[in-house]
């Protein structure tokens, strides 16, 4: 944080004067308002709805905070972590504190229930490419294409030999013809496996409307875009694993079930407010609400009224925390990612529907299913050429963005947090 972000607080200043000049060259008032307006609606109607979502969720990541602290606290003591108020930035195993799955083996509801690591099998039998023929088998298993034949050409599947290469994953449809790549270094691990169904999302999407015009080639909202591999992986359920020979046994019972909820959840949950954050301190930056001396402040203002999470020591005007985070320095808006952390339940309750599925919603599993394939498919043809109030309600027959999907799928866990939380003081 220091070493990148100092250096770059002065720059970051000018880049925000030089962008809203841009913006206000096309119309708008700010940047702000030009990445709000993206969304088929007014901008200050789109900042409201980001906000009822949010009031949707904050419940349940209330109960999260408040047993993660408790949790903190026993390990660390007062002096570190205390029994009320925020917890420090430091103790979640994530430069950011955007991810909580470090914690898991601390946090774990049942010690040794129905662990789910299927890195072994991946190490032993599995090389880059038999891991991203698994995630394709996963497409074409609702009736989707296989993937053309230059993606297995073009494709950067393991880094090269000798080479110094980026290798944060990402999808691409290069010239916007159905030339699609995927670009990692893939590990033989679980967490690989995860995000190649994320990105052949992309993938997928991609695929699903190249031949619209170029104008109209692209996701729904940019929400759409990053839940579609999300909503997949939500089917990555222990049945598929199992069926996929990765898994030995499926453990089904309620200690499963809270212990599985709990290792998504410091992931997906956890996320959520860290995901508002971002775009939320940028809206006060470009608009002027925030000036250069106060930039550093606002940020970890903003990171314990969401997040409830301090900084973990002091930080001075001199100091520019945000620019630690790619996507500040990279001007990547934010807002897509907590879009997509609700769409993909969203999806997925609809999806489970198609398929006729008709238990918990963490049990369903779409591999397979032919119907809810078409009915997703038929989304993504779409791309961009309706607003996405039309493409959601071609999949879910709804027209409003809707968290209760998420309440939903964690009902066990939220149940059980709070009987674990009674008593206590949460918040922050």
């Amino acid at each position: 944080h220091e070493g990148v972000g100092q250096a770059e607080g002065p720059l970051f200043a000018k880049y925000v004067a030089l962008a809203n000049a841009g913006a206000k060259g096309i119309g708008f008032s700010d940047v702000a308002q030009m990445w709000q307006a993206g969304y088929d609606m007014p901008p200050e109607q789109f900042e409201a709805e980001v906000d009822r979502l949010w009031g949707q969720v904050k419940p349940l990541y209330d109960q999260l905070h408040c047993y993660a602290r408790r949790q903190l606290n026993k390990t660390y003591g007062d002096k570190i972590v205390g029994k009320t108020g925020p917890i420090p930035a430091h103790l979640f195993g994530n430069m950011w504190s955007q991810d909580w799955g470090y914690l898991y083996d601390m946090l774990e509801p049942y010690k040794g229930v129905a662990p789910i690591d299927v890195t072994p099998v991946l190490a032993k039998g599995y090389d880059a490419k038999k891991m991203v023929q698994m995630g394709e088998a996963f497409y074409t298993s609702l009736g989707m294409d296989p993937l053309p034949a230059s993606f297995w050409e073009k494709s950067q599947l393991t880094k090269p030999a000798g080479k110094d290469v980026i290798c944060h994953a990402s999808s691409w449809d290069v010239t916007y013809s159905d030339d699609l790549r995927l670009k990692m270094c893939i590990n033989l691990n679980q967490e690989d496996l995860w995000t190649i169904h994320h990105e052949l999302g992309h993938s997928y999407y991609f695929h699903a409307y190249y031949k619209l015009p170029i104008i109209y080639q692209n996701g729904a909202n940019d929400g759409f875009h990053e839940a579609i591999g999300d909503t997949i992986q939500l089917s990555m359920t222990p049945e598929y694993l199992h069926q996929k020979g990765l898994l030995d046994k499926v453990v089904k019972n309620d200690q499963a079930t809270i212990n599985d909820q709990m290792k998504v959840a410091l992931s997906k949950i956890a996320f959520l407010p860290f995901g508002i954050k971002v775009d939320k301190w940028r809206w006060d930056v470009f608009s002027g609400k925030v000036k250069p001396d106060q930039y550093n402040q606002h940020w970890w203002d903003l990171t314990q009224t969401y997040q409830g999470i301090s900084a973990p020591a002091g930080r001075g005007s001199a100091d520019f925390d945000p620019g630690a985070k790619y996507h500040v320095a990279g001007n990547v808006p934010y807002m897509r990612y907590f879009l997509a952390a609700v769409l993909q339940f969203q999806f997925h309750r609809a999806l489970c529907k198609k398929a006729g599925f008709t238990g918990p919603l963490t049990e369903c599993s779409i591999y397979g299913n032919k119907a809810a394939g078409e009915a997703y498919a038929k989304m993504l043809a779409m791309g961009a050429s309706k607003p996405w109030q039309d493409a959601l309600f071609e999949l879910t027959g709804e027209r409003d963005m809707d968290a209760s999907a998420i309440l939903q799928y964690f009902a066990p866990l939220q149940k059980w947090l709070e009987e674990q939380n009674k008593g206590q003081q949460c918040g922050w």
